[in-house]
Order: C-alpha cells, then sequence, then structure tokens
C-alpha cells in the first residue's frame, strides 16, 4: 500500500540548512520516492503550524523506513534536524471503506 511521508517544519538556520535539499534528493531519488510536495510558505488555516510543508510518496511504509533508514540518508539528515524544528510522520494512503 502507498505510503507518504509528511513533513512540518520550521527553518531556524536556513545557512545550515542549505545543504539538505540538495543532499537529500538523490537519497530519495534511490528508493523510487516521489516528492509530492515542498512548500517553504505554506498557509497555515487552523493552529500554530510550522510554515514548511514537506509530502513524499513511497510504494509502502516498508520502503520509506528503508530509505529513513539508510546509510545515504542517515550520513544527511543532520542538515534537517540540526537546522529545524518540527515533525515527520509516517502514514498510509487513506482507502475508503467499502
Amino acid at each position: 500500500m502507498t505510503a507518504y511521508v509528511v513533513a512540518k517544519y520550521r527553518i531556524t538556520n536556513p545557512k545550515g540548512y542549505e545543504a539538505y535539499v540538495p543532499a537529500v534528493i538523490p537519497t530519495l531519488m534511490a528508493h523510487g520516492a516521489e516528492v509530492l510536495v515542498a512548500d517553504y510558505d505554506s498557509v497555515v488555516m487552523e493552529g500554530d503550524a510550522p510554515h514548511t510543508t514537506i509530502v513524499i510518496r513511497f510504494s509502502s511504509k516498508e520502503a520509506a523506513r528503508a530509505w529513513y533508514d539508510s546509510p545515504e540518508y542517515r550520513a544527511v539528515i543532520h542538515h534537517r534536524v540540526d537546522n529545524t524544528e518540527g515533525c515527520l510522520v509516517l502514514t498510509d494512503q487513506w482507502t475508503p471503506p467499502t
């Protein structure tokens, strides 16, 4: 079943974050991921949420976990976690009830 990684975060150190995007893209492509949303100026309609929204599609939760746990991603993750505040979640695609 298709799965999604959804990130919502606030960039706290733009200079430190600069290296993340060019470093993470090859790791995603190597794992067959598709970036569906990459918006650094999301409009918050309710609540208090950070303005960065990223949505990445994977073929399954297992595929997403394989990317997240891969040595290639582990080598670049610090560019995001050291320079942002927020969250990253892994979720299944919604399937309507039958």
